[in-house]
Parts: C-alpha cells; structure tokens; sequence
C-alpha cells in the first residue's frame, strides 16, 4: 500500500499534512532484503493508477524484482494513513483504505506457481489473508504441505480491525500450522488465540519447523525442531522474498513429518532509543531470513531479527535503511554481555556505513577502534 505519514503529532483529525511513503508487509520485507543483497521478488497486484505507479517504481527502487505484479484496471491501490503514535497505545489511529483494493483481488486461480516457487524463501503474511475471502483462499493454497514447495515463512501479523470475529482469527492458526517458519508475537497470539506464554504458543503450534514467538521488549524465543528419526531434503527452495536457488538453508522443508523433539532459544532484545515501532516486526522477519538464507545458527538468527527490527524502530516510516551485512555479523557475534550493554539511537545503521562502528568490548569506536565510553550508543 501507500502510506500517509504525518508531519505533525495528533490526531488523524487534527492534522493538516502527511508525507507520502510506502508500506506493506510483505514488501516491507522483500524491500529490507534486497537493500542487503538478497535477491527478492514481490507478487502482488496494484492498481493501473499513480499509486500503483509509485509503488512500483518504490519497490523496484530498492532492488526488488516487481515483474510479477499485476495491473487491475478496475481496482484502485489500497493506502493508509496513520498517526505519529506507537501503535502499541490507545492514541495511535490507522485508516486503512482498501477495501476493494486491487489486492483485495488476489486468486489462486491467477496464482503463478513458478513465479512464487523460483526462489528459495516463500514469505507470507497473515495481513493478505484478511483482506478477501478470495485473498483467504490464496493463503490456503499457498500454505498447503505439497512437494517442491519453498521454505514456507509465514508471519502472523494479527490485525485486530481486518478480523472481526474469533472464528476468523482461528483461521490464521490454521495457516500457521501449514508453515515451516512462523514469526508470531505474544501479544498477537494472546488476542488471536487466547494463548499466554511462549510454551503456550508452542504447544499450539508443533508443525513448524521453526517457530519464532516475539515477546516484545524482553527479546524473542525460537522453538525448533528437531527430527528424531529420518532425515529429511537438505535444500529449500523457492520464493516471493529471499534468494535465488542456491546454497541449503539448513532448515529444508519435508512434507513427511517425522516425530520430533523441540529446543528451544532465548535472546533479549536490544535496548534502542524508540522513534516509531511500525515497521520493527517486518524488519525482524527480513533479518531472520537474511540469517537463515545464510545458513546461520538459529541464535545468530534471532540476533540479526533485533538488529534489523533496531533499524525500523529508531527511524519514523516503515522502512528502515538495514545494517550493513558485516556490520550486522560483527554485532551479532558480541559476547552476552556486550550484547546486553549495546545501545542504539536513530541514524546507526547509517553512521556504521560511513566509519563509525560498534565496538565488541562494549563501548563505542570509530573507524580507528578507538573505545569512547563504555556503553554502546552507535548515533
């Protein structure tokens, strides 16, 4: 979608002008991702109007391939405005305009299969699900158990205001459970599904292979499974966001599901100095699956999801310019204690890109590694 930011604190009411930006989770994701060097395609379908053109040439902008996105002559792109507020409070408004929309359109039956098998990673999000019982069946098939299907991620991404009764809320569990990655937060787990906890929310949910609950502040927790007899293929394949067929991810998907053990994996959140939280939950999926593209171990994974939802959350508009990858591997290999100390202000991700870095003892450095306090602030 395209997004209206406003220029002023307040209500929707009350303000007189917004900035034109762009939006959308699953473009959010497949954006962050090239800008880091993945290679990501985005499927979708706008209107044949000047939003569907901005969005397109946004997109492409960034590195995204958008050859497969659909014009609809009758439809109109969907937009939204929102306030300048944490969403997470009782002032924070969105108005969502798409009801309708060309992507409300969406069928299985005009699905592409090649075009959304030819990567590695297919990414979804719960959002599409809701936007049209036409959108709901697309979902379905997409998240169907069937050979030579990709890496399957699907995010959650519970929207109060697009659900309106608990039955259809139940409808994204049903989704969820034909994942091999899910991002789901606490909190959207508690009012979707009346789950409290992240063993709750794994006990839920046993089929992924990997389940990646967000517990906000505190950090987040990763369930993964491990098979107990049997092996199963050793690549993944497939994509709407991610790489190109290539090197394993070491998470390969199996449509037999073997009986299985789970382990399980905490790592606390970074402290950052908040701007706006929209965005974070879309950064932290495409930094988890820049990790897993890259065969990193799952705790590496999760640290480069804070680091890449740190972007997001210290910038005002839903796309954040990500951590350069070394950057990124440098934080992320921090030991416990450096990690725990580490501190983030709006600007860091580009201040590392000019020089400026931080520093694995635990305080901050420049260029030369000279450590100037002992607390990391990367400004």
């Amino acid at each position: 979608m395209v997004t209206f930011l406003p220029r002023l604190p307040g209500r929707l009411a009350d303000v007189p002008t917004f900035d034109r930006a762009i939006g959308g989770a699953e473009s959010n994701v497949a954006c962050t991702l090239a800008r880091t060097g993945h290679s990501a395609r985005w499927i979708s379908r706008v209107g044949a109007d000047g939003f569907g053109d901005h969005l397109l040439a946004a997109i492409a902008d960034c590195g995204v391939d958008v050859t497969h996105v659909r014009r609809d002559p009758l439809r109109p792109t969907g937009i939204y405005f929102r306030t300048a507020g944490d969403r997470a409070t009782d002032t924070h408004e969105v108005a969502y305009y798409r009801a309708g929309s060309a992507a409300s359109a969406m069928t299985a039956a005009h699905l592409d299969r090649d075009a959304v098998h030819s990567g590695r990673i297919l990414h979804l999000s719960g959002i599409t699900a809701a936007l049209s019982a036409d959108c709901f069946g697309l979902m379905r098939e997409l998240t169907a158990r069937r050979p030579g299907r990709p890496l399957l991620s699907f995010d959650v991404n519970y929207r109060p205001g697009l659900w309106r009764e608990p039955s259809q809320a139940q409808a994204l569990l049903e989704l969820a459970r034909g994942a091999d990655l899910v991002f789901v937060g606490d909190d959207e787990a508690r009012d979707a599904w009346g789950l409290h906890g992240a063993r709750a929310i794994g006990e839920a949910l046993p089929e992924p292979d990997l389940l990646v609950v967000k517990q906000g502040k505190r950090g987040a927790t990763v369930f993964q499974r491990t098979p107990e007899t049997g092996a199963r293929r050793g690549d993944a394949t497939g994509m709407v966001t991610g790489e190109r067929r290539g090197d394993p991810t070491g998470i390969a998907t199996s449509v037999r599901r073997a009986a299985v053990t789970r382990t399980a994996t905490f790592v606390p959140s970074l402290n950052v100095d908040l701007v706006a939280a929209t965005g974070a939950g879309d950064a932290f999926a495409a930094g988890f699956l820049s990790a897993t593209l890259r065969a990193l171990p799952v705790r590496t994974r999760i640290r480069h999801g804070h680091l890449w939802a740190a972007a997001a959350l210290t910038v005002p508009g839903d796309l954040a310019t990500p951590p350069g990858r070394a950057h990124a591997d440098r934080l992320a290999d921090l030991d416990d204690a450096a990690w725990e100390r580490l501190h983030l202000g709006p600007g860091w991700t580009e201040a590392a890109a000019s020089g400026r870095r931080a520093d694995a003892s635990g305080g901050r450095a420049d260029a030369s590694g000279r450590t100037a306090d002992e607390e990391v602030r990367t400004p």
